[in-house]
């Protein structure tokens, strides 16, 4: 391996980790204020009545849901409207650690079940101005990524 392609890797995996914590900033400050739709059927309905109101989608799913035919043709129509509609698009595995920074409870013996983390919709309504360095951080690597013909990013949320 070249010089080059070290720093080039090195490069890349600084900027994964970049766009990780960015992610993990806007998670955080979009459920603070209230601009964090969480689950399938209640960001569809969001996206119907109010697409432009959507900055971002995450589509969360970790490896052993990979196989759940429903699951990824919901994930298909969503990523169809998003680019449609020009929404950033990312997709996440590592959903224990997207329970952790949504202050999701921990799985208890079946006493409540758990929200559906699936799809995530970070919101920013037209009446506000809401900028935030995370979600900068993020729509840069989504243009980034559709530059180099990855319409769909991929990052990993690592436990903590």
């Amino acid at each position: 391996m070249t010089l080059e392609e070290l720093v080039a890797c090195d490069n890349a995996a600084q900027k994964m980790q970049t766009v990780t914590a960015a992610v993990e900033e806007l998670l955080v400050a979009a459920q603070r204020q209230d601009r964090l739709t969480v689950g399938v059927y209640e960001s569809a309905k969001l996206m119907n009545v109010d697409p432009d109101s959507v900055v971002l989608c995450l589509l969360a799913i970790d490896e052993e849901e990979e196989d759940d035919i429903a699951l990824q043709i919901h994930f298909t129509l969503i990523q169809s409207f998003c680019c449609d509609n020009d929404i950033n698009i990312v997709r996440v595995s590592g959903m224990q650690r997207l329970a952790q920074l949504l202050g999701e409870p921990a799985e208890t013996q079946g006493t409540s079940e758990a929200r559906d983390l699936h799809c995530l919709l970070v919101t920013n309504p037209h009446t506000d101005a809401w900028k935030s360095h995370g979600l900068v951080e993020v729509a840069s690597y989504c243009e980034e990524s559709r530059g180099n013909n990855q319409w769909v990013p991929y990052i990993s949320l690592q436990e903590r």
